[in-house]
């Protein structure tokens, strides 16, 4: 039996699982990227597996399984190393999520006894976790690999072949590629990409800031979220924050952002004796107009399918797994229903 073939264009964590779960179900996979392997915003995603929203949310099926996925995937893949330490928040309204456990500041120390003023209230999720996200993107890549995937880095798409409105061949720098299917998974590089098809996605680039701390092992447990810092400490003692992305101006600008960062941390935590900076880095997160992913086939296109989303990290998992379902098994998931791309195209009723 032929096996399908499928490009998939955009090296990042969520183009990982797609060629990994893809390659998993038999497909003949083409891994394209026009950088190197997690170069994009994964490289600087703070990786929390967080799966709680504010207010209504039409993708909670979605966040709802994105932890059993991340487990069901560490059973396949050993390499896949993620931290389940749980997480601490306190800069939430009083509403207490069904998934949260109301902690007193008496526990809230036990969990963090680093902490100098803990809140007299805090929610704390013992699912949650987080990983290194481009350790886990190679451990993905790695798994596609041994299926049978191909990859080439530093290989641009620069084109696309049709034949009666089918997407029949992707031009890259390295040559061209004969497919059945073009999954495009390259974030904010996405929407260059669908407008060579000429459908344009309303995806923008969304900034934010990642930081990595030198500093002293063992100063924080799990992952910490409070009106002052976003922290969690890796194996090796670095600290990494997360911030917004405020501008380039004196006074914000991300190196700006860092140092005062730095001041809240020494403020909260007990036994920082030295912070310094490793690296500052803006993330641009592919965020979609209406703020939900964008995963489907493509309109008015045949054989592109879409996956366009933030939290790429959170949601790479699962996404990975229905749409190779979707792809593969001709399997519609009603989890992705709210994420289709044709959401951007009906015509408003009269």
């Amino acid at each position: 039996m032929k096996k399908t073939r499928i490009v998939v264009v955009g090296a990042g964590i969520v183009g990982a699982s797609l060629a990994y779960h893809l390659s998993g179900k038999g497909a003949q996979v083409t891994l394209i990227e026009a950088g190197e392997i997690a170069s994009g915003v994964t490289a600087s995603s703070f990786a929390w597996i967080n799966t709680t929203h504010a207010g209504a949310d039409p993708i909670a099926q979605l966040r709802d399984a994105a932890i059993a996925e991340y487990r069901r995937l560490q059973t396949e893949l050993p390499d896949l190393q993620i931290c389940w330490t749980g997480a601490l928040s306190y800069n939430e309204s009083a509403e207490q999520p069904a998934s949260a456990t109301l902690l007193s500041a008496a526990e809230v120390l036990a969990r963090e006894p680093n902490l100098k003023n803990p809140p007299p209230r805090a929610l704390y999720r013992a699912e949650e976790g987080a990983l290194d996200a481009v350790q886990a993107t190679h451990a993905l890549i790695a798994g596609a690999q041994a299926l049978g995937a191909q990859l080439l880095t530093q290989t641009r798409v620069t084109g696309f072949k049709t034949c009666n409105a089918d997407v029949t061949c992707v031009e890259t720098t390295a040559g061209t590629f004969d497919t059945d299917l073009v999954v495009l998974a390259a974030g904010t590089g996405t929407r260059q990409l669908t407008q060579m098809l000429n459908v344009a996605l309303p995806i923008d680039a969304s900034p934010a800031i990642f930081i990595r701390y030198r500093t002293q092992p063992g100063l924080v447990k799990g992952i910490i979220s409070s009106p002052s810092m976003e922290i969690r400490q890796s194996a090796d003692g670095t600290l990494l924050a997360a911030e917004d992305y405020l501008g380039e101006a004196s006074g914000s600008s991300p190196t700006d952002i860092a140092g005062q960062t730095a001041e809240a941390i020494r403020k909260e935590l007990h036994g920082v004796v030295s912070i310094a900076p490793q690296t500052v880095a803006v993330g641009l997160r592919p965020m979609p107009v209406d703020g939900l992913p964008i995963v489907g086939f493509l309109p008015g296109v045949g054989g592109v399918y879409v996956c366009a989303m933030h939290p790429g990290v959170t949601l790479a998992a699962i996404v990975g797994r229905l749409a190779s379902e979707e792809l593969l098994d001709r399997q519609s998931s009603a989890a992705l229903a709210p994420c289709r791309p044709e959401r951007f195209f009906r015509t408003p009723a009269k």
